[in-house]
């Protein structure tokens, strides 16, 4: 199994096409299927060497591409220590401000993280994010989960300030969620600074349950940007973890594969696409996922017709149900 890699659009870094998302590993809770069984252990000390363990297993694969958030818990911190112990060559690190992680350690918490994409908050978070990760260790910061209704695209002060993060050195991104993702992702390339696009990535949702980023995605990719793609399998909901992916667990298992590495491979089959996250709790998942890339070979998933074995939501629907799921 040999890792391919890209150049992530007008970042210029060099990632691996399958990354390492830490939303799962640097905090107790998170919405995926079936975690209670991923963490017997929530305290500090055991997550933060269940997350080493995970990047250990990522970097002896090939994963170049790491990313985080400000409202991961504590996912800069464990990626930080554990760079800083292990000092891995052509790493590419990338995080997120536009979160407050709010639920202090706790799983149920009645709430788990506050957003607020004002200038003050960019400025707070981007001063944290550096002294955890280090000046000149961000390779690639974004806004996080963008919607048109927060305005964030129309901010002239924010914007000015990501302008000014770009111009020391760090390339910058928006991530995008929800119903509506599509519809950010043209109008942020329409977003200018001196002539030229202002953003270099953006990251979205795109999996076989959720597939309405698609053209847009590709619009992006061809104006130059980085297409990063998150939950590729849908919190847990293309695993084996849920029961009713009749069609698609039959045809993993022809394969000699799990669900989730078929889900990953039909991700990875859309040229746009330049990374794919792992959101693996486990080294055992992130083994699962990599064998992905045992099905696509550069070319082609051996021709899988994959509206066939999964049929695909309407956005509205596909984020209701992500709405829905515990926290656990």
């Amino acid at each position: 199994m040999t890792m391919q890699t890209r150049k992530l659009g007008r970042s210029g870094r060099i990632v691996s096409r399958i990354g390492l998302g830490l939303a799962a590993l640097g905090r107790p809770g998170y919405i995926n299927l079936g975690r209670v069984t991923d963490f017997p252990d929530r305290s500090e000390t055991a997550m933060r060497l269940r997350c080493w363990a995970v990047l250990d297993a990522a970097r002896a694969a090939g994963i170049t591409y790491f990313d985080a958030a400000r409202s991961y818990g504590l996912a800069e911190d464990f990626l930080a220590t554990w760079r800083d112990s292990r000092t891995p060559e052509d790493i590419v690190i990338g995080s997120k401000w536009g979160y407050q992680y709010t639920a202090d350690w706790r799983i149920h918490a009645d709430e788990h993280e506050q957003k607020e994409h004002s200038v003050a908050r960019l400025t707070r978070q981007w001063t944290e994010s550096q002294a955890i990760l280090g000046a000149g260790g961000i390779d690639l910061y974004q806004v996080h989960s963008a919607t048109l209704e927060s305005g964030i695209l129309e901010n002239a002060t924010v914007l000015t300030k990501m302008a000014e993060i770009k111009e020391s050195g760090t390339a910058i991104g928006v991530s995008v969620s929800g119903p509506g993702q599509a519809d950010v992702i043209d109008r942020l390339l329409e977003v200018q600074m001196d002539g030229e696009l202002l953003f270099d990535t953006v990251q979205a949702t795109w999996n076989l349950l959720e597939i309405s980023t698609g053209p847009a995605l590709a619009r992006a990719h061809d104006a130059g940007l980085g297409v990063i793609v998150k939950e590729g399998v849908a919190n847990g909901r293309l695993t084996l973890r849920n029961p009713n992916l009749i069609a698609l667990a039959q045809a993993a298992r022809k394969l000699d594969l799990t669900p989730d590495a078929l889900a990953l491979a039909a991700v990875l089959e859309n040229d746009w696409a330049d990374v794919v996250l792992s959101g693996a709790a486990t080294p055992v998942q992130l083994v699962a996922n990599l064998k992905a890339l045992e099905l696509y070979d550069g070319d082609g998933t051996a021709g899988l017709d994959w509206a066939s074995l999964v049929s695909p939501m309407m956005p509205a629907r596909y984020w209701s149900e992500r709405a829905d799921m515990p926290w656990s």
